[in-house]
């Protein structure tokens, strides 16, 4: 797999007479964290469920974890890749509990039917939920949780079967000040972490990106305006030309914030 974990070669997505993705052209390394940034419309979660290999693209080529997407069984991959996001969220039945979201991850399912779990799952789930802030709410039905925990929980849940390729889409969107920053800090931690799956993060706002991230790939209308190592890529020339309006960006330590000039 040469240290790739996801490729795509000139992918484009058409849905409708629409062209989604035009042209992408991207490569995620073993240990690389990835935001993904851009306007509404840009292509991001179009771009996301590819690389999740929920979507295949009208033309290109994906290869994700040394497999070419159209010649694997998806349902093999899929349990190597963690996604989290409003797909998953709305595939919850009501009444089904925190934590048997979080298990049923190790068989790739979302709810629980009649599979088996042992006592080291049982583990498993409960830490993970502990580490993003949530173990008080395991039994809780997921549809009575606050948007900040349900994100939490959906991010424990895609990090459950020790997946190779982690994929957040917004976690952070709608999320107060003092959640989206404990959320922030919580996820630098994983960025930092040698062990963790290589990460890519959707946001709309460069405040999100945790630290610790090491790369930015900006896409407007569907398109990639600039992809490369973090330091490089977030600027304003490039941020401006991505969101269509003169931009100021700033460093403070390992964080960014972007305004308008």
């Amino acid at each position: 797999m040469d240290g790739r974990v996801l490729g795509l070669s000139g992918v484009t997505v058409r849905r409708g007479g629409a062209t989604l993705v035009n042209g992408v052209d991207w490569s995620v390394l073993e240990g690389e964290r990835w935001a993904v940034l851009g306007p509404n419309g840009a292509g991001k979660t179009t771009l996301l469920n590819v690389a999740f290999s929920q979507l295949h693209p009208t033309a290109g080529v994906v290869e994700i974890l040394g497999e070419r997407l159209g010649q694997v069984d998806v349902f093999e991959l899929r349990p190597l890749i963690g996604y989290a996001g409003a797909s998953v969220a709305s595939r919850i039945e009501p009444g089904t509990p925190v934590l048997d979201i979080v298990l049923s991850a190790a068989y790739g399912y979302v709810g629980r039917f009649r599979e088996e779990y042992g006592s080291p799952d049982y583990g498993r789930a409960r830490a993970l939920l502990g580490h993003w802030g949530v173990a008080d709410l395991a039994d809780r039905d997921f549809h009575t949780l606050s948007e900040g925990e349900r994100k939490r929980v959906l991010i424990a849940r895609a990090l459950m079967a020790d997946p190779e390729l982690l994929l957040l889409d917004e976690p952070a969107a709608g999320l107060d000040l003092g959640g989206r920053e404990d959320l922030v800090r919580r996820m630098s931690g994983l960025a930092r972490n040698e062990a963790a799956p290589a990460l890519v993060v959707v946001s709309h706002h460069v405040e999100e990106i945790p630290a610790g991230f090491t790369h930015v790939l900006l896409l407007r209308d569907g398109a990639v305006v600039k992809a490369g190592p973090i330091d490089e890529v977030l600027t304003a020339e490039h941020l401006s030309e991505t969101f269509g309006l003169s931009l100021k960006v700033e460093r403070d330590g390992d964080r960014w914030n972007a305004r308008a000039v």
